[in-house]
């Protein structure tokens, strides 16, 4: 056998190489198309070397009746092809084509799964490694690999731990952080500026983990040193020494690292009583219920927390400043004496509309006050909810009171106040937050969670058949209620998602194929599709794109991603949401520019339309009216805007609407038109077709400069810093705004495509500095006005892409 390890080839039982047949009868032609029927999938041949190594305890290694080996993890319930032991070049397996990209989904799969759960989670290892022998790996070489990596794992965890108890870390997440703010007037001004300051605080607030990222930015070393005491001595362990031009920075002996921060922060507020001194004694009490009293002899009356100076200051001071509430309690009274504070508090805990005893606590300290808060102060469920809220809370401020306020102003409404009692502006469009809010509404509604089960048996040579007779068998009830679960013929599988994420993977390949008629690509690229007008022509076109519908409810609900990237008025249309002319720009460039032409420019007296249009049927020209008797009205300056409307409706409904309204049909057999409405378009994409983590080095190496930028330009330097900053999501946000989707191609940037063929993604100098950037999607180009500051250039660049839904284009 030789000097290196005993190597075997797992083949299948029946031979050496699987080889699969593949139908290629064409279908009939219609009007010189060919039209095809929707075939069986096709596999490639999957070959696998094994390695004797060990499995870790609660694994197992299967074998399907492919030859491929995948692992089930018993403890975990997940399966995956990844072998769990061993240095990653033990590790490495020769892939397909097909497996790679199935890698490259899975990669998405975890990166909105990192999402959704911020989890610390290991990169996959390259699918392009090839494993080496293992002759050259002795068996004490690993050993000594395996502690090593044991060793620098332990102390990473380590460093974080003690980085996670660093006085800074401590005082951004602890209880009374923004009563401490508040009564710092310059801190709250800096907070309150600071659009990216307060999106640092609030993603360290929610996990503590994210300060490691954001530790060493500047406008938080700035923001924190605002609190430090400098009359204080240092906590032990801690130095202060300077650098060469002077500056002060701190030496934290015991994490071993250095920082602007000062360690000398109000950790203790002077606020020792009330509900959230309380707090700490939650690890040690039990929760008291409505009835009991606490022993108040310990408690003294907290002291008044005054707002900031630029509040209350002045020497217009009116009467109602005196009404305010400003203990830190009576605040609490005030804002649960709202009248829709149970949709207040249940849009953050939805759980609160099952728990009514947390609701009889909330309602006993609306009739008793201060007393009865006081009375309450311990329970850990309510001070665990008022958490959430302390924000609000503090900046609250009752309507009757409010300056200016009167009885009949629209301020009194419900709507509004719950509207003023939401989180800030720059969080509203939090999609994480969205996201993990979506799926614990599809929870809370029983969506996915059984008892009933919808379990498919695929064969794999009749993947689309198999799987349209049996979807479209099961009643709307049993799609939304019930568990899913997919096995192969033939191949024995614990389904802990692993066959599942497959199916999904494998159908959407198929069914979503521009080769099979029911979609193509979209004009602008060959990565996007959209719904075919030749369509039409497919046997049962109605019912398949029902089942298409279904299929993407079905991956929403179980929370799987589909290898499938649509246009944005696809995602529109199956949000039901109006299209506009920017949309065109996705389907028909030229089309485009004309009605952007006509709608910028006087069209009176200089073009002879009507309300209709030229349209081919059967290679026949026809005139169709867009609204009745439109043959007979022209179109002039006052109509032009209701005739682009109309025109924009005709291009994207082209032969499509009829299929568009099955496939909407389907997709809300399976989950409610309600729940979806909460994302947009672009939003909706990335949950159903999931996020690519970016390579930050490769998007920058194939990206062009025009009108006198370069890669070495002040304000080019300061962009990439921009994105450097940016988390996953914000980079997908910035190339959906871009280029029009949030997909990169398998070849990476190089590869990106426009209108006409391979477009790189390219920055040109255009614009005013008080302009925002604009993005030209047919082009991949965004247009960057010469901005005099990195944070103008951050903070308009955050705006475009978070909060504009149009794009420009000349």
């Amino acid at each position: 056998m030789g000097e290196g390890s005993k190597r075997e080839e797992v083949c299948s039982m029946e031979s050496e190489q699987v080889a699969m047949e593949t139908d290629g009868e064409e279908g009939a032609h219609v009007n010189g198309h060919p039209v095809r029927s929707l075939p069986s999938v096709r596999h490639d041949i999957h070959r696998y070397q094994r390695v004797d190594e060990p499995l870790p305890p609660n694994w197992e290694a299967r074998i399907d009746s492919h030859g491929r080996i995948f692992f089930v993890d018993h403890v975990n319930r997940t399966t995956t092809w990844q072998r769990p032991t061993g240095p990653p070049a033990l590790q490495g397996l020769t892939r397909s084509n097909s497996i790679q990209q199935m890698e490259q989904l899975n990669r998405r799969y975890q990166s909105i799964r990192r999402t959704i759960t911020n989890s610390d989670r290991s990169e996959e290892s390259s699918p392009d490694l090839l494993s080496e022998p293992e002759s050259d790996l002795m068996p004490h070489s690993i050993s000594d690999y395996r502690r090593e990596s044991a060793i620098t794992h332990s102390s990473g965890r380590s460093r974080l731990s003690l980085l996670l108890q660093s006085p800074s870390a401590k005082f951004l997440c602890s209880p009374d952080f923004f009563t401490v703010l508040h009564s710092n007037p310059s801190a709250y001004r800096m907070f309150t500026s600071n659009t990216c300051l307060k999106h640092m605080i609030s993603k360290v607030r929610r996990d503590a983990h994210y300060f490691e990222r954001y530790q060493h930015n500047r406008d938080l070393v700035t923001f924190l040193n605002m609190f430090s005491n400098k009359q204080l001595e240092l906590p032990r362990g801690w130095e202060m020494k300077h650098d060469h031009t002077g500056k002060p920075f701190f030496v934290d002996h015991n994490c071993r690292s250095t920082t602007f921060i000062d360690p000398r922060l109000p950790l203790q507020s002077s606020r020792s009583t009330g509900l959230l001194a309380h707090r700490q004694h939650l690890s040690r009490q039990r929760s008291h219920s409505a009835g009991e009293v606490v022993d108040d002899s310990r408690q003294s009356n907290p002291p008044v927390m005054p707002r900031p100076s630029s509040t209350f200051s002045g020497s217009s001071r009116s009467p109602y400043n005196d009404a305010v509430p400003v203990a830190y309690n009576d605040k609490i009274v005030a804002f649960l004496r709202q009248p829709n504070i149970f949709e207040i508090l249940q849009e953050r805990q939805p759980e609160l509309a099952r728990n009514h005893s947390l609701k009889e606590k909330v309602q006993f300290i609306r009739s008793e006050g201060v007393n009865g808060l006081a009375r309450l102060s311990s329970d850990a469920d309510l001070v665990m909810l008022l958490s959430l809220f302390e924000e609000e809370v503090m900046s609250y401020v009752p309507p009757l009171l409010h300056p200016g306020f009167c009885l009949s102003s629209p301020q009194s409404s419900p709507g509004t106040q719950r509207a003023n009692a939401r989180a800030p502006a720059p969080y509203k469009r939090d999609f994480e937050a969205k996201l993990r809010n979506f799926y614990r509404k599809l929870e809370t509604k029983g969506y996915g969670q059984g008892p009933g089960k919808v379990k498919l048996i695929i064969r794999r040579d009749h993947l689309l058949e198999d799987a349209f007779n049996q979807i479209m068998c099961y009643s709307r009830k049993d799609l939304q209620r019930s568990k899913l679960y997919i096995s192969f013929v033939g191949e024995d599988g614990l389904d802990y998602s692993g066959p599942s994420r497959e199916f999904f993977f494998l159908v959407s390949r198929e069914l979503f194929n521009p080769y099979y008629g029911l979609f193509e690509y979209s004009a602008n690229d060959t990565y996007t599709v959209q719904i075919s007008p030749m369509s039409a022509f497919v046997d049962n076109h109605h019912e398949w794109f029902r089942f298409s519908g279904r299929i993407l409810g079905l991956a929403l609900v179980h929370q799987y991603l589909l290898d499938a990237f649509f246009t944005r008025p696809f995602y529109k249309g199956l949000l039901r949401i109006p299209c506009d002319l920017s949309d065109l720009e996705f389907l028909d460039e030229e089309f485009h520019q004309s009605l952007q032409w006509m709608k910028d420019n006087d069209i009176e007296d200089m073009l002879d339309l009507t309300f209709t249009v030229n349209e081919e049927v059967f290679g026949q020209i026809t005139e169709r009216e867009l609204k009745p008797g439109g043959a007979g009205i022209p179109v002039s300056e006052k109509n032009k805007k209701e005739y682009i409307e109309r025109m924009v409706k005709w291009r994207i409904e082209r032969g499509v609407a009829q299929q568009t309204e099955s496939l909407v049909r389907g997709f809300y057999e399976v989950v409610d038109v309600r729940l979806v409405s909460v994302f947009d378009a672009r939003e909706l994409e990335l949950v159903i077709a999931g996020t690519a983590e970016i390579d930050l080095a490769d998007w920058r190496i194939n990206t062009e400069y025009r009108g006198g930028y370069h890669d070495n330009h002040i304000v080019i330097r300061w962009f990439w810093v921009a994105v450097e900053r940016f988390n996953n999501e914000q980079r997908l946000r910035l190339l959906q705004f871009v280029t029009g989707t949030s997909s990169v191609p398998y070849e990476g940037f190089a590869s990106l495509r426009g209108s006409n063929g391979p477009r790189r993604f390219c920055v040109e100098k255009w614009g005013k500095i008080t302009s925002l950037p604009r993005a030209h999607t047919c082009f991949n180009r965004l247009d960057l006005p010469p901005y005099p500051s990195f944070s103008m250039l951050y903070e308009k660049l955050v705006t475009a892409v978070e909060e504009t839904s149009t794009f420009g284009l000349e």
